[in-house]
């Protein structure tokens, strides 16, 4: 019958742990990321059935990565403050 070898035995437990707080520190980046992802791709859509509807009323917000974020991120006052800011500057 083998011996149990107390150095084996901790060396697979600091390898269990190092192995999870790396997964985790690979894990929160991806995390933003996808959410940046997210948030954008509905700010395109926002943007887009705005623009569908606005265009009968000649309001029409430019489609782009910064717009996208702020209504993705912001929502409705976000669209609504884009809006502004194209009325004021232009």
């Amino acid at each position: 019958m083998p011996d149990f070898d107390y150095n084996v035995a901790l060396a697979v437990v600091f390898g269990i742990t190092v192995l999870y707080f790396v997964a985790k520190l690979l894990f929160t980046p991806a995390r933003f990321a996808l959410r940046v992802v997210t948030t954008g791709a509905i700010g395109v859509v926002v943007l887009f059935v705005f623009n569908v509807i606005g265009g009968l009323f000649s309001t029409v917000v430019g489609i782009n990565a910064v717009t996208a974020l702020i209504v993705g991120f912001m929502g409705i006052p976000g669209l609504a403050m884009l809006v502004l800011l194209q009325r004021m500057l232009g």
